[in-house]
């Protein structure tokens, strides 16, 4: 009875050590794929369960089951992070536990350029293969009343940046996240704004700053723009920007702005309109925003394109008329920057 006693023992340990040992066999191998990488995605609360499952769905060839017990086994399944993650070849289950639990998401990267239209922004969304394309069905409107903006106009109340996203996230999202920065930065600049400027609310700062941004061509002439703007504004003299006429064209611009253009009464057209358009036209950046409500203290009314990126700045149409004859070598085929009629 004892002898046999110790060989059951016996029979049992090592049987043990082999379960042991193919346990560690099977957390620390590679896991088997069934393609060259999966993705998958964990929604917030979701069972241990589920997420063994999908994984296993989504491409992981393993036991389900085998992976959950693993997963419940660790004490580690109750740390496990929402998110987009990829398991590429070589992973093991332990490292792949590491990751979930580390939140070490797949992380994709969308950039909102500064002056990029709303129509540009939507496009670039449109293209991303990383992203959910939840907003393709929807019209502006119904994309600002996800966000939370109902009636509020699309264009330029998006914050250019760079923005990383999970894989397989929603573009509703990623357009979220760049409202609420351009409501803070918008709402921090406008706080900070230096006093007696013609303008009265934020969202007209914003608009004018898309106007700044448009017509920089030269970073450090950025705060003598917004000055010329701010000048006309003061004397209800028309702005006579060339990008509000663009914008309001649309689709039909071509490239070249004609003299009729110009005088083609549509609500952007701020050569036939006084004051500011009734939206923004572009996204500002930071510096856009600085410069329209810190503008360079002058006079000036007037500015010309030198043809080098920076600007020629005049106080009276004189001088003005005589920096387009000097930098503008077909002032007649095409209007410059910021003249008047």
């Amino acid at each position: 009875m004892i002898s046999w006693f110790w060989r059951m023992l016996g029979l049992l340990l090592l049987a043990a050590v082999l379960l042991a040992a193919a346990s560690a066999w099977w957390v620390w191998r590679p896991l088997p794929l069934n393609k060259a990488t999966v993705d998958i995605s964990i929604e917030p609360g979701q069972s241990v369960k589920t997420i063994a499952s999908n994984a296993v769905q989504s491409g992981v060839d393993v036991s389900p089951a085998m992976l959950y017990y693993f997963f419940k086994l660790s004490g580690q399944s109750r740390q496990i992070r929402a998110g987009s993650y990829e398991i590429t070849p070589g992973l093991s289950a332990y490292a792949l536990l590491t990751k979930l639990v580390r939140g070490e998401e797949n992380l994709k990267y969308i950039t909102l350029v500064e002056g990029w239209s709303w129509r540009q922004v939507r496009q670039s969304l449109d293209k991303s293969a990383f992203l959910k394309h939840d907003s393709a069905s929807l019209s502006d409107e119904e994309i600002m009343s996800h966000l939370g903006k109902a009636g509020v106009a699309a264009e330029g109340r998006f914050f250019p940046d760079t923005y990383n996203f999970g894989k397989g996230s929603s573009d509703l999202d990623v357009l979220r996240r760049a409202a609420r920065a351009m409501d803070k930065h918008l709402e921090a600049a406008w706080a900070k704004r230096d006093m007696g400027l013609p303008l009265k609310t934020p969202e007209e700062a914003l608009t004018l700053a898309s106007i700044v941004e448009k017509e920089t061509g030269l970073t450090s002439d950025r705060s003598m723009i917004a000055s010329v703007f701010h000048n006309r504004l003061r004397i209800q003299m028309p702005l006579q920007t060339d990008p509000t006429v663009i914008y309001g064209l649309g689709a039909s611009f071509d490239g070249n702005l004609r003299r009729a253009d110009l005088q083609t009464d549509h609500p952007w057209n701020t050569y036939v309109h006084r004051g500011l358009p009734p939206t923004p036209i572009a996204m500002p950046g930071l510096a856009a925003l600085q410069a329209t409500l810190h503008p360079a203290t002058s006079r000036a009314l007037y500015f010309v394109s030198r043809g080098d990126g920076s600007s020629q700045f005049s106080d009276n149409l004189q001088d003005h008329n005589a920096a387009v004859d000097r930098y503008q070598r077909a002032p007649a085929s095409s209007a410059a920057n910021g003249k008047a009629q």
